[in-house]
């Protein structure tokens, strides 16, 4: 059960009540990610998010509100997507008067100090490089890249150290500004708590932030030019097309000498309010999701030739993709890939058996029930729904989904998505040659 309201100045309220748990997880979500981003400003939600933990007017510094949550015994950070970005704190219930004290301070009033500002870019360019030479974290950042092209869904969330090092404070701020609004807004809470108790607290720490919050920002930054008084302008992201693509541009390899070779081979999916999502996630858990999956008896245990290879999916509003990974021995990466190939095939070819799909349906309901005994996961179950614009399910609702996924269904989607025609192929590894891997995919159409 949970319930929605709407504050005056435009913020979603989602009470979710969990009675079996002391804890309390506050979420703050926000429609602006790393699509939304053109040059010279990729990066800058990113940015924005490192910004907001640096001081605000009335907590100096970041030592400052470090101290506050920590005396809190609170778990807290955010996180930028590519569409999203979010802020958190779990606390104990009776601390949620004061995490919510500081959670709109900083998402209101921090400062973007001149000083941290420079400094941040430094720690933000350790990050990327963090990232970027470690082959297991970046491996789904090349896989985008391959997949997505030009488009901003094919850059890294994070920027590159060149567009940080020339990121402008000012630009900043006004892009900031353009999206941090009230009416952009979702804030989601979810413990032991009660809607009345919540809806007043929300509105004495959140509700006053509107045209009076903009005012300010644009008398103390100088940066919110074209913002009008009461007028909050919704962005939309420039949408993706798929394009035809040759069997060359389908394969990329970054070079680099490890002995352990990291592979992401996939595709297109569905967007997230496509009917066969449920299905797309079922034939990924029979393929790759969990230790009795295909991939995993057929690539692990019976070859041996990788120690982890899971599949997944990642959706959009107008677009999705699915990845297989698998981290292999140099010497025996064409024979995994061959093998993730022809098990792609077989279901493609004979689909999946009743007791494969019953298990993955069990492994699925599972795996949801025992995640949302977490405050955390719950706030974001629904938080993310009300912030992307889908139709608000339940766990409930979204099993009973699961439940009425057939045979027939995982087949259709397994040829409509699984098409070796469009696959990718992305590896970070000690090759220089793309013909072996080329070759590859090509048979595979045979």
């Amino acid at each position: 059960m949970f319930y929605q309201s709407k504050l005056s100045n435009g913020i979603r309220l989602l009470t979710i009540p969990a009675k079996n748990t002391k804890a309390v997880t506050i979420l703050v979500l926000l429609p602006v990610g790393s699509r939304h981003e053109a040059m010279p400003l990729l990066g800058a939600s990113h940015f924005i998010e490192h910004m907001m933990f640096k001081g605000t007017v009335k907590r100096k510094n970041n030592l400052a509100i470090a101290k506050e949550l920590d005396a809190l015994g609170a778990h807290y950070n955010a996180f930028t997507a590519k569409d999203h970005t979010g802020y958190w704190i779990k606390t104990i219930r009776e601390k949620t008067d004061v995490a919510l004290d500081i959670l709109s301070d900083m998402l209101f009033n921090s400062v973007f100090d001149k000083g941290e500002f420079e400094r941040e870019k430094g720690v933000i360019s350790e990050e990327i490089k963090m990232y970027k030479e470690n082959p297991l974290l970046y491996i789904m950042d090349a896989f985008d890249t391959l997949l997505y092209k030009q488009h901003p869904l094919g850059k890294v969330i994070s920027g590159s150290v060149s567009t940080v090092s020339r990121m402008n404070r000012t630009k900043l701020l006004a892009y900031k500004e353009r999206f941090y609004t009230p009416s952009n807004m979702v804030v989601a809470i979810c413990g032991d708590v009660k809607k009345s108790e919540v809806v007043k607290l929300i509105g004495k720490y959140f509700s006053s932030y509107c045209e009076r919050s903009e005012q300010q920002g644009s008398a103390k930054h100088g940066s919110s030019k074209g913002v009008q008084k009461g007028v909050q302008k919704k962005y939309t992201p420039i949408p993706f097309k798929k394009q035809n693509v040759s069997l060359h541009q389908r394969v990329s390899i970054l070079f680099k000498q490890v002995d352990q070779v990291q592979v992401a081979l996939g595709g297109f999916a569905y967007p997230y309010q496509h009917r066969l999502r449920e299905a797309l996630a079922l034939l990924l858990i029979i393929l790759g999701g969990n230790m009795s999956s295909r991939l995993f008896s057929e690539v692990r245990v019976k070859r041996g030739l990788a120690y982890f290879v899971k599949a997944d999916a990642g959706a959009y509003s107008d677009i999705g993709s699915y990845s297989i990974r698998a981290g292999v021995d140099k010497d025996k990466t064409r024979e995994a890939v061959a093998v993730i190939l022809d098990e792609l095939k077989k279901v493609r070819k004979y689909g999946v058996s009743e007791e494969e799909l019953k298990r993955a349906k069990d492994y699925f309901k599972g795996t949801i029930k025992l995640s949302l005994e977490d405050s955390a996961n719950l706030v974001s179950w629904y938080a993310n729904q009300v912030l992307l614009g889908k139709k608000i399910l339940s766990p409930t609702e979204k099993l009973r989904k699961i439940q009425h996924v057939e045979k027939g269904d995982i087949s259709k989607v397994a040829r409509a998505v699984l098409k070796p025609q469009t696959m990718c192929l992305a590896l970070i590894g000690p090759f220089k040659n793309k013909k072996p891997f080329l070759h590859l995919l090509q048979k595979s159409i045979q």
